[in-house]
């Protein structure tokens, strides 16, 4: 298999996870969201939840314009490229946009696992599944997607001909890295930092002043709660976890440069150290995909 076949298989893997991913989030939201108590107080939550992300990402907005142009600005010119404050824009909107896609999943799976629940264990652990692996497969389908067409890119605007070229592909792509972990590092800490005002405020007043039982609808305040959850838990976690899975595969890459630069000899140009953790990466999103399929349990099983 030529190096140029492999570079664009790797993508077609990305794009497989995020048909899966548009898959099972159709199939989630046409599932029953239950009676109208519980579509009102599902719809306040993914309301209050929308809100928080949407001011959020407007500062976020400012911060990765501002960071871009600083990175472009700064790049030395031998070893790396202006081009770096792109790769940190598209890895900043890769890890936002898991976020959102978790964010709106979850809102809809939620309400509609504890629907199923009231008639059995198999249907609820179906839809919850399902929701988690939205997550799942849009993180990782994100990033597979984002780094191999930005390394096809940037190997097109630089070459890959000799050792040099390819370490200052693997500079600017290090910028994606950097742009889904500013991301990360806001979403974590802003939605945890609100996630727990969110839960102790709701704690103290219901419970503790009020006596009503925790979570309970009639304190509104549990809606600020489980908007809190969804935002630390849901798009928090997935920025974070984005992040994660980028930052291994970059830093594999970047070892794998460091590697092939002893001058070993394979079939890939000099590139295999550089394509393998993508290729494994893109492996991993079909054999994750498939492993969904036998995730089942039997009524009255252990969840």
């Amino acid at each position: 298999m030529s190096t140029q076949t492999l570079l664009y298989l790797v993508p077609l893997c990305g794009v497989a996870g995020l048909l899966f991913t548009f898959w099972k989030s159709s199939w989630v939201a046409a599932q029953d969201p239950g009676d109208a108590k519980m579509r009102k107080i599902a719809g306040h939550i993914a309301e209050g939840a929308m809100a928080f992300l949407k001011a959020e990402y407007k500062i976020l907005a400012v911060f990765v314009a501002c960071v871009a142009v600083l990175l472009a600005l700064t790049s030395p010119a031998e070893t790396s490229s202006p081009l770096v404050g792109l790769s940190f824009v598209v890895g900043a909107l890769c890890s936002g946009l898991a976020g959102f896609i978790g964010m709106q999943v979850a809102t809809k799976a939620n309400v509609r696992t504890a629907n199923a629940a009231r008639t059995g264990l198999s249907k609820a652990l179906e839809i919850a599944f399902a929701g988690g692996s939205v997550m799942g497969m849009g993180v990782v389908g994100l990033g597979v997607l984002g780094l191999s067409l930005c390394f096809i890119f940037f190997a097109g605007q630089f070459g890959v001909g000799d050792q040099a070229s390819v370490n200052k592909v693997i500079t600017v792509i290090t910028g994606f890295s950097f742009g889904a972990s500013s991301i990360a590092l806001f979403a974590r800490v802003g939605g945890g930092i609100y996630t727990k005002a969110a839960d102790v405020g709701a704690d103290l007043v219901g419970k503790v002043e009020a006596g009503i039982p925790e979570d309970h609808p009639l304190n509104p305040a549990t809606i600020a709660d489980n908007v809190g959850d969804n935002v630390g838990d849901v798009a928090g976690m997935g920025a974070d976890l984005f992040e994660s899975y980028v930052g291994s595969i970059v830093g594999t890459m970047v070892l794998g440069a460091a590697f092939m630069a002893g001058g070993f000899a394979d079939q890939f140009n000099g590139l295999s150290g550089v394509l393998l953790p993508l290729v494994l990466a893109g492996t991993g999103i079909l054999m994750s995909i498939l492993g969904t399929f036998f995730v089942k349990t039997r009524e009255g099983g252990d969840p």
